[in-house]
Formats: C-alpha cells, sequence, structure tokens
C-alpha cells in the first residue's frame, strides 16, 4: 500500500472526484471542464506525490499546491454558480467538501512547519 492511501484526506479527495463526474458532464464549454478536471485531480495528485517525497520543504511544496489547486475548483465553482451551470444546493454540496479538505491539507501544512 502506497502511503497516500492511509490518508482519510485522500479518500475525501477521490470521493469528491468521483462525485464530480455528473457536474463535469453538465458543463458543456470544453475549456471550463477540462480546467476543472485538471484542478480537481491537482488537488488528488499532488498530495500523492508529495507523500512520496523525503525532505519535509518537498512534502509541504506538494501539500500546498494541492491545497491551492483546491481553492481553484472553489473558484470555479463559484463561475459556475454565477452561471447557472450548477444549483446552489450542488454548490453548498462541494463547497463544504472542498473547506473540510482544505482543513486537513492546511493541518497537514502546519504539521510539518513544527
Amino acid at each position: 500500500m502506497f502511503d497516500f492511501h492511509k490518508l482519510e484526506v485522500y479518500k475525501k479527495i477521490r470521493e469528491v472526484n468521483t462525485d464530480l463526474e455528473p457536474v463535469l458532464k453538465k458543463i458543456k464549454d470544453f475549456d471550463r471542464r477540462s480546467q476543472l478536471t485538471r484542478a480537481s485531480l491537482s488537488v488528488q495528485l499532488n498530495l500523492a506525490e508529495g507523500t512520496g517525497r523525503f525532505s519535509r520543504n518537498e512534502k509541504r511544496r506538494f501539500y500546498i499546491i494541492s491545497r491551492a489547486s483546491l481553492y481553484e475548483c472553489v473558484a470555479l465553482f463559484d463561475y459556475l454558480l454565477d452561471l447557472s451551470t450548477i444549483t446552489q444546493p450542488e454548490y453548498n454540496f462541494f463547497y463544504v467538501r472542498f473547506e473540510e479538505i482544505s482543513k486537513m491539507l492546511y493541518a497537514m501544512i502546519v504539521k510539518l512547519d513544527k
């Protein structure tokens, strides 16, 4: 088993990425759909890559990138809500989950600072 498979935050990110599929299908514009796909996968992939790094600074850097990509997802959801591509309940469903993941990643980053 790879280290990142043991992380609760990784499991939550995987769930969110799976749950994003219906939202992605609603986005007609290829560029917007691609941007959300890349940002959400970046959260998962950078977390995984960070766990494979040996130095604290390298791990921290990838966790920060992962969290920044999560922020990008939230901004994209704001945009999709403004365009009425997604509904307020859909937005809220993901927002709560994004916020939880953000807090978990932040805790990992802070822990590496000590």
